[in-house]
């Protein structure tokens, strides 16, 4: 195979495993900022959460690595229920502003509890053994993690999918993200289901962080970091909705690993040329609502 084809596909291949981390975080920010009308920028957050959760029972106490992530993904999402209720849900329906100064703080305040908590170094994932290495593929050598990491995403998105369009809890979530006063006059109890999809916003990007600690590395500053990738997604791919977040996820992430391969010296220059492209030609996303 040609050298420049081998090299593409090997970036495409690092690219997919990102969006994959990228989306499963990310999504869960863009149904709960459609539906809620609410600025979270602490989304991170939760994601930060589920990567300390998950390297520290995996490198403390020896915990296998699936275990380790189902119990930092419950773990983080039952943590956000008491947060949504005394925190959150005062603001909703409330100004921007103090939405943004709030979740801000949580920020900063998240960070300084993981700096005290866990110290200011990176926390390493440490892959069983089976996941270290790579795999022969016609065009070079593959890391096993980042299958699995395209792999378990895809089988992820399409369980969210089935789960959200195909399921009597997914209608409610349209049908309150459409119209939210008309779903609470049919008798939709929205502020109950404000927390459970809040809950499974914030579990999913505990999987994310967990299962991308090896692409995003877990550190005090990584909700702060990361905030503008995450962002950056939902404006893309547009609020309110699963195939936006997802379709952008993919651009990101191969346009991330294409300009750290081919030009990093531009560092994100390109992302951002993209990003402003975009919103440009579709300033409410590419699925977003007109």
């Amino acid at each position: 195979m040609p050298a420049p084809l081998s090299t593409a596909l090997l970036i495409g291949f690092h690219g997919l495993a990102f969006a994959m981390v990228l989306y499963l975080i990310s999504v869960g920010l863009s149904v709960t900022m459609g539906m809620m009308g609410f600025v979270n920028l602490a989304h991170g957050v939760f994601a930060m959460a589920g990567g300390y959760v998950l390297t520290g029972l995996m490198n403390s106490y020896g915990v296998p690595m699936a275990a380790a992530l189902a119990a930092a993904t419950v773990a983080v999402a039952l943590a956000s229920l008491p947060i949504e209720r005394i925190l959150y849900r005062r603001l909703y329906g409330g100004d921007e502003l103090d939405q943004v100064l709030l979740t801000m703080g949580l920020v900063f305040m998240s960070a300084a509890a993981a700096q005290y908590l866990c110290g200011a170094l990176q926390q390493p994932l440490r892959l069983p053994p089976d996941l270290n290495g790579g795999v022969r593929l016609g065009f070079g050598d593959v890391p096993v993690y980042d299958l699995l990491l395209i792999v378990c995403g895809a089988l992820l998105v399409t369980a969210l999918w089935l789960g959200i369009e195909r399921s009597r809890f997914g209608a409610k979530i349209r049908a309150s993200v459409d119209n939210l006063r008309m779903a609470q006059s049919i008798g939709i109890d929205t502020s109950r289901l404000f927390a459970l999809t809040f809950a499974l916003g914030s579990g999913l990007a505990a999987l994310g962080g967990g299962l991308g600690a090896s692409l995003i590395t877990i550190a005090p500053s990584y909700a702060l970091d990361n905030l503008v990738y995450f962002l950056i997604v939902v404006a893309i791919g547009g609020l309110g909705n699963l195939r936006g977040p997802f379709l952008a996820a993919v651009l990101v992430g191969l346009a991330d690993s294409a300009c750290k391969y081919l030009i990093p010296q531009f560092g994100a220059f390109f992302i951002y040329a993209m990003t402003m492209a975009i919103l440009l030609w579709r300033p409410r996303g590419l699925f977003g609502r007109a």
